[in-house]
Order: C-alpha cells, then structure tokens, then sequence
C-alpha cells in the first residue's frame, strides 16, 4: 500500500522557491534507461517483509527484523525489541537481504535482493533504523534479471510469430477447400500481427520543459465517496506551472457522501499556502439531479477558460508528472486529442483483477500506440485524456444530443466524443502520461462492464465507418478489419468447435493453437515490456475472452440502448429517470457554506 507523504502537495512547484519538487529520497542521476515505475523512486510503500540487516562497525552485527516501509531508494526496519548495538559512525554500511512479493513494491521489482546500504538515521528508543541503498532496487535488479527475462521474452515472441505465419502459409495452401474460413485466418493473423508491428514503432512524444500550455482537468462524479478525495488530490498535485492548471469538479447528483468528500477535500487544500492559489484554481460544480456523465462532462466544457480541457474518471489516480507528458503531443497544431495511459491500481486482489492489469496494459501499449503511430486512437479513455478545447466546444452540443437509430446515446461518452473529433483532426495516445484506475473484482460486475463497452463499440465503430475511408490507408484497412474480426468471431468459434468435429470428425486442433498462439503474444509482450509475474495472466485472459466476454457480442447486437452510469448501478432500477434538471453552477465558498 503506498504510504501518504505529509505533504499535501509535494509536487506542486513552488513558485517562491521556498521548497524543491526534487524527490530528496531519490538523488540518483536521471537515468533514461530506467523503467517508468522507477520515475518517482522515493515513493513509500507500507509494507510488512521479514528483513536480514548486517551492520559493520566494531564487529559484524546479524539482525532479523521486519521493514515496515519501502521504496525504491531506501527502507525503513522496525528492530526486535531490546537489541543491543554498539555506537555505529556515521553513514555506517549495512548488507540487508530481503524478498519483494507481488504487490509489495511497484510491479516489476518482485524479486529477491542482497543489497548495499547506508544508515541515515538509528532510533533505538523506537527500535526503528532508515537506510538507504547505494543502488535504486530497479538498477539492482535490471543488472541481475531484467536483461535475462528480456532476452527469453524476444526469443519466444520469434517463435510465437513463426508458428503464426506457419500457420497461415497453411491456410493458404489450402485455401480453395474453405475460403471462408482461410480467408478470416489471414486477415485475423494479418491484423493482430500489425497491431503487435506498429505498436514496436510508436514512440511517445518528448518533453518540452517549456511547452506547459494551460489546461483544465474536469472531474465528473456520480457515488464515489470512497475514491473521490484521492482523485481531487492527484489532479492538484501536478508538476505543473500553477497559473497554467485549474480544476472542476462536477457532482453529478450523488446520492452517497460524495458531495460531502469533495467539500471537505477542498476545504483542506484551501488551508495550503496562498502561494499555491488552490482557491483560484478549484471550482466545484453541483447538478441538483443526476443527468449523467456526458452532461457533467459538458458543463466542464463550458465552464473551462484554458487552451486545453482534460477528462479524469472520479475513481483514477495520476502520477505527478501526468499532465506535463499528457499535453506533449499538442505542440502538433492539427493535435485535437490525446490519451494517456491507465494501469491497474487494485492488481494484486485476485486473479480477475490480474488478467485485467495485463489487458489493460496491452491494449494501451500496443492497440492505442498502433493507432497512435497514424495519428488517430479511436478512443481517447475516461480515465486520462485531454482535448483542445476550441475543437470539443466545436461539437459539444451535436455530441450532447446524439441519437442513434431514433435514440438518445447514453453511454460510451468518451468513445463518442473521441469520433467527433477524430473525424476531422488527429489524435495521439501518450504512453509517459500514466494514471491508474480501480478494475472490477468481481465478475459480475466485470461482465456488466464489459456488456456496456461493447455495445458503445458496437454504436461507435458502426459512426466511425462512416469517415475512417478517408484516413491514411493503412489505418482505414486496419479500422474496418477490427470492426470485422470481432462481429464474425462467435460464428467462427462456432463453425470450428462444434460445426466441424460434428459434421468432419476431425478434432479443432489448429483453431486451438491459434488461440494459444494469441494468448502467448500479449503475455510474452507483457513480460519484454513490464518484466513481471503477471505475464503469464496474458495467457488466462484470452482464454477466458474466448469461452465467455466473446459470447456477449451478440448480445450487444441486440440491446445496444440499454445504458447506465457507469458501472455504479442503472439508473432505471433505482427509479430515477428524470427530466433534464437545471444545473447549480455555485461558487465554491457560497455552495460549502449553505
């Protein structure tokens, strides 16, 4: 679990230069080569991890003790009670041998580690002692392992992509026996291997430390009062000029404490130092009844006075550099939109939530960067995205008001707004620019989410198809064959498993080792890029799209209107169809005092 900072604002510069945004527990030099975890290597994580801690000073002392907090850069030990230690000099040398579990530490750093280390401060009246290591843990660990498992991931990801082309020479030797089928075989294989080509040579946009355009976060909420205050939060504390970055945060008739949270949680940045102008720069804006997230969305649109305008989910988290990554790619002047990235925070809960992490990173860093490389990502995410302002406030109100066969769309907000602009501009996918977000951990709430992902899919890719033709070839192809593959998926899945060994008697084997095959590049991907234990989740996840998430495609088909808030509950079933309510847009200080 990551340990708070006392700091309610750690990141924020300072524009007096009173105090640094320097990480003070990581003054390593800035090392480019270093994974992207290791960005902020000082951040404390608690933790409970049996600790052998070897201390030199007159004779060689070997203690077993527990570390109660960790980073990267450092370790904080609780000693066992009563220890005796002779007087130690300063920035005595210690050797300390421990294990990272999965989902002690960042992931990637699982791993067993005999370090090096200093003491910087010995407290026996509290039996605790900090050291810090002469190494950062990622650099330990990219010096023992990570070049290895890097090394095997390439060499099965040839072989994995060997079998595949393998496979569709087959098809075409045979392909006068079953065009149909051959003919889904290649451009299936012919599309996910370009997925996997193009997403190689993407490359995220650099940053221009003097490229800080200003920018507006809006915050939609509807039930949230569990995650809204850390959302808040994550967004004020950017490494972000403070004359260039304001919030809104719109409530969108929460029925729970979420209004509450959000007021107390403002009320405590308020207390920050004027230096910060968290009062200038925090709006709160009320909807008296939910109308839901496009609505709150376009009040934030309305309401936003900068150049760009980004979109965070109430429940998603961003690093400290978020936005200064996130508005790179708009130093392009026909850039309309940009994504960031989203892991998983709740990984480690179960093995749903772990398929979910490997997902989630592959269809970012590869199906979003792929698009990324022709300048148009179909879908700029809730969790992270921004846009130029000037072009969404161009399409708000048809976006508003779309209609889809005779009905108003009412879900798959992001997506849809994300096809207003595409259509005429280009849009980017910024893989530095990195939020985390809670994934259901559980799978009937995962299957109601994903039922409602595809029917926004479905909706959205059916308009797209309308102007993808007139997008650089490669792309257009590669959009239609998308759209293709997974709306005739269930019928082949059909056609092989139970058409064939009925009709033929002839076992599916190669279909199965397609799937296999699949499988096995996002999860060897997963591991050359990541180098964590959850590789291997790759391998289950597809699995299990194939035996339950592909079945509720033709659902979908059939009960595409049916929509909610998110997956917090429909709000048929709670009763609460509403006519569209008159929004309270109060400032901030009249609306926490009535």
């Amino acid at each position: 679990m990551p340990q708070p900072d006392r700091r309610l604002l750690p990141h924020v510069p300072d524009p007096e230069g009173i105090r640094s945004t320097l990480d003070r527990r990581s003054d390593h030099p800035d090392d480019n080569r270093k994974p992207q975890h290791a960005r902020f290597a000082g951040n404390r994580y608690q933790v409970y991890i049996p600790v052998q801690i070897t201390l030199y000073a007159n004779r060689r002392i070997t203690i077993h003790a527990i570390a109660q907090d960790i980073s990267q850069t450092g370790m904080l030990i609780r000693l066992p009670a009563g220890v005796s230690l002779p007087p130690l000099p300063p920035n005595a040398t210690c050797t300390l041998r421990f294990e990272l579990q999965p989902g002690d530490l960042q992931e990637g750093t699982e791993n067993k580690y005999r370090v090096t280390a200093r003491v910087v401060r010995l407290d026996l009246a509290q039996n605790k002692v900090a050291v810090q290591f002469h190494e950062p843990l990622y650099s330990y660990r990219r010096r023992r392992k990570d070049g290895l498992l890097a090394s095997l991931a390439i060499m099965f990801l040839f072989l994995v992509t060997l079998v595949i082309l393998l496979m569709r020479v087959e098809s075409v030797m045979y392909y006068s026996q079953n065009k149909v089928l051959y003919t889904y075989s290649i451009v299936t294989a012919g599309f996910l291997l370009s997925r996997y080509l193009f997403g190689a040579m993407y490359r995220p946009y650099p940053v221009d430390p003097d490229y800080t355009p200003s920018i507006t976060i809006v915050i939609p909420c509807f039930n949230e009062e569990t995650w809204i205050s850390r959302t808040i939060l994550s967004c004020i504390d950017q490494d972000y000029p403070l004359d260039k970055l304001e919030i809104i945060i719109v409530d969108d008739g929460s029925t729970d404490k979420s209004v509450e949270a959000i007021q107390e949680t403002v009320k405590q940045l308020w207390q920050e130092s004027e230096r910060f102008k968290t009062r200038e720069r925090i709006r709160v804006f009320f909807q008296k009844k939910n109308q839901g997230k496009r609505e709150a969305m376009a009040l934030g649109i309305h309401n936003a006075r900068t150049e760009l305008i980004a979109f965070v989910d109430s429940d998603s988290f961003l690093e400290p550099d978020a936005i200064r990554h996130l508005v790179q790619p708009m130093i392009d002047p026909k850039m309309a939109g940009v994504s960031g990235r989203t892991d998983v925070v709740n990984t480690y809960t179960n093995r749903l939530t772990k398929m979910q992490s490997v997902r989630y990173y592959i269809s970012f860093r590869i199906i979003k960067a792929a698009e990324a490389y022709f300048n148009s990502v179909m879908c700029l995410s809730g969790p992270l995205s921004c846009y130029r302002l000037s072009v969404v406030r161009k399409v708000v109100d048809e976006w508003l008001h779309q209609t889809f066969l005779g009905r108003k769309a009412t879900f798959g907000d992001d997506r849809s707004l994300t096809n207003f602009v595409v259509k005429n501009n280009r849009t980017y996918y910024q893989d530095t620019a990195i939020c985390s977000t809670l994934v259901p951990n559980k799978h009937k709430v995962f299957l109601k989410q994903q039922m409602r992902w595809k029917r926004s899919w479905l909706r959205e890719s059916l308009k797209a198809g309308e102007f993808m033709w007139r997008k650089e070839p490669i792309m257009s192809l590669s959009f239609y064959m998308g759209l293709l593959i997974p709306l005739v998926a269930p019928l082949i899945m059909v056609y092989n498993l139970i058409y064939v060994p009925i009709a033929y008697h002839i076992y599916p084997t190669t279909f199965l080792l397609g799937i296999l095959m699949m499988s096995l590049l996002m999860s060897f991907t997963q591991l050359l890029l990541k180098k964590s234990t959850l590789w291997f989740y790759g391998i289950w996840f597809c699995l299990y799209y194939e035996a339950v998430l592909l079945w509720q495609m033709p659902y979908a088909w059939i009960t595409f209107w049916v929509s909610d808030w998110g997956t917090r509950g429909s709000k048929r079933k709670r009763g609460r169809k509403q006519e569209a309510a008159e929004s309270t847009a109060m400032p901030v200080k009249e609306s926490f005092s009535s």
